[in-house]
């Protein structure tokens, strides 16, 4: 049976209840068993242009298309080559932000994916799709730029960090944190020594969108139809609906395509915590939460997730109906490094590194100061130091700062959460089968 087929048919039998997780673990791809063939991509130079393709010609693409466009007239070491587009109006769109030919438009992934003068393909659809697109991608030897959350799933998520693997492939998770220089900085200070060992970590956002009508309710297109949206290829792998403008264009709120918060903005959160401390798989992960002022949705608009490594704790919160945010902040057992006062807020140019009273002698001892103020480089709007980054991994073939390993790690437990939420549950990591269970785990 395939994913696609699979899937549909346990989402068409099960409700939001009990079965959740266990028939999630059995959707794993029929294909990750099979022996893939990978088309050898093009070896590029440190002088070579570089060729891209992109794949989900919606808002968030529309960032990585001005900023590629506008590096190739200013630096010429990349070009637009295609774009892809189930939506008319979207594809139009991107060949005019592009400025490729008509003949470089494309209706089907497949077709811009086996193109041989593309080099990595961009791909910003939604969450369902994005396992689909980068396997596309990979087995014709493209490199890839995936937005976040990675997957859909955690099994998809392990297929693509095997494909990566086998096919010498690079790809970035497109979660831009993992390439502040905050992070990287708070790393530096953890391996230090300078708060000790990680306990438990806080991360997350607030946003009150109860004036927009809600998170993620973008403007639905007045002239937007069957006519003109291929609504038979947005909906692909998952549950068969009939068409809706308000699915199509606000698909984060529903379960279909989407995790919600713990997808659209905790992968974000996550990602980088975890990068900094060790690049772990969840020992075990819980959820709570609820749709308390939003009520147009599937998802929550509050939701708090619990997740417990082998050695600290990762607790994360963000409501989109109140704009209170946590801190961003590392704690150790001598200290703790504040990343960011608010978790969308970087525009500052340093991180706080500040010692329990218990070892401010010691803390100063080593430091010579009562806390740190380490110098950082601010994230200035308009940069795209993770999609430099990714360029950079092209040609050094060195691992991006979120690559599929990183990636499947954090999507496991992001998925996992998910799961915790719908389930009403405490869901576990079984390390040596690689797979998420609401049961108990028999310890080796």
């Amino acid at each position: 049976m395939s994913e696609s087929k699979s899937r549909r048919d346990f989402l068409k039998q099960a409700g939001a209840g009990a079965a959740v997780v266990t028939a999630l673990s059995k959707t794993a791809s029929a294909q990750s068993k099979a022996n893939y063939v990978f088309t050898k991509g093009r070896v590029i130079g440190a002088n070579d242009r570089v060729n891209l393709g992109f794949v989900g010609c919606g808002g968030r693409m529309n960032s990585h298309i001005d900023y590629l466009v506008k590096r190739a007239k200013d630096r010429g070491d990349v070009q637009a080559v295609a774009v892809c587009d189930i939506y008319e109006k979207r594809k139009q769109l991107a060949r005019e932000r592009t400025g490729v030919d008509e003949k470089s438009v494309h209706h089907d992934y497949r077709e811009l994916c086996a193109r041989k003068d593309i080099d990595a393909v961009v791909i910003a659809s939604p969450d369902h799709w994005h396992h689909l697109h980068a396997m596309a991608a990979l087995k014709t030897g493209k490199d890839v730029y995936l937005e976040k959350p990675f997957t859909y799933t955690i099994e998809e998520a392990k297929e693509i960090a095997e494909a990566v693997k086998a096919g010498k492939r690079i790809l970035q998770v497109g979660s831009q944190y993992a390439s502040f220089d905050h992070f990287h900085k708070a790393r530096k200070a953890i391996e230090d020594g300078l708060i000790g060992n990680v306990v438990w970590a806080t991360a997350g956002y607030g946003r009150n969108a109860n004036k927009e009508g809600g998170e993620w309710n973008y403007a639905i297109d007045a002239d937007a139809s069957e006519k003109n949206i291929d609504w038979k290829a947005f909906l692909g792998p998952a549950p068969k609906r009939p068409f809706s403008a308000e699915r199509y264009f606000r698909w984060r709120k529903y379960w279909d395509y989407s995790g919600g918060i713990a997808t659209d903005l905790f992968y974000h959160a996550l990602a980088p915590i975890v990068m900094i401390t060790g690049q772990q798989f969840p020992d075990r992960v819980s959820a709570s939460g609820g749709i308390f002022i939003q009520k147009d949705r599937e998802v929550p608009d509050t939701f708090l997730m619990s997740v417990d490594y082998a050695n600290f704790t990762a607790q994360l919160s963000c409501s989109v109906a109140s704009g209170a945010a946590p801190l961003v902040a590392v704690n150790g057992t001598e200290g703790r490094i504040i990343v960011a006062r608010n978790g969308e807020d970087f525009s500052h140019n340093s991180v706080e590194v500040i010692p329990d009273r218990e070892y401010r002698k010691e803390f100063k001892a080593k430091t010579g100061e009562e806390k740190l103020l380490v110098e950082c480089a601010p994230n200035v709007k308009g940069t795209h130091p993770h999609m430099e980054n990714f360029l950079d991994a092209m040609r050094s073939r060195q691992e991006p700062n979120l690559g599929a390993e990183l990636g499947y790690k954090v999507m496991a437990a992001i998925r996992m959460g998910v799961d915790a939420y719908r389930q009403q549950t405490t869901v576990r990591w079984d390390a040596r089968r690689e797979k998420a269970s609401a049961r108990a785990i028999a310890k080796a």
